[in-house]
């Protein structure tokens, strides 16, 4: 037996595996529990909305724990508003001065970002 033959005989082997365990966790009503149960998955992570030649990067950011500056900058200014929101009307007037800086920061990255493909 040469080595091709041995690995497809290990993967007959993995996908008999995996079928008797589906198998038991239908019979055993498992599978059916399942709130996405008999509809697709709704992955939801943006993948399909992220450029090709992005879609690696992001990802490896996303693995390493690490948010995209553009994903920074909308944070940065949610805690913004946020804090802006209790603070005295003088404070609160350059918190909103800040706040329209980065919104205008964050528009230019991303608008050169959907012409361009890149930063």
């Amino acid at each position: 037996m040469n080595a091709e033959e041995r690995r497809e005989r290990r993967l007959k082997l993995l996908e008999d595996d995996i079928g008797r365990h589906l198998a038991e966790s239908a019979a055993s009503g498992e599978l059916q529990r399942a709130k996405s149960y008999g509809r697709p998955l709704d992955l939801g992570d943006g993948y399909d909305e992220t450029p090709a030649d992005l879609r690696m990067p992001m990802k490896i950011l996303k693995d390493a724990g690490v948010v995209p500056p553009e994903v920074a900058l909308m944070q940065r200014i949610a805690a913004l508003e946020a804090r802006a929101d209790g603070e005295p009307e003088a404070a609160a007037a350059a918190l909103r001065q800040e706040i329209g800086e980065l919104r205008i920061a964050l528009a230019l990255r991303l608008e050169k970002l959907r012409t361009s493909g890149s930063l």
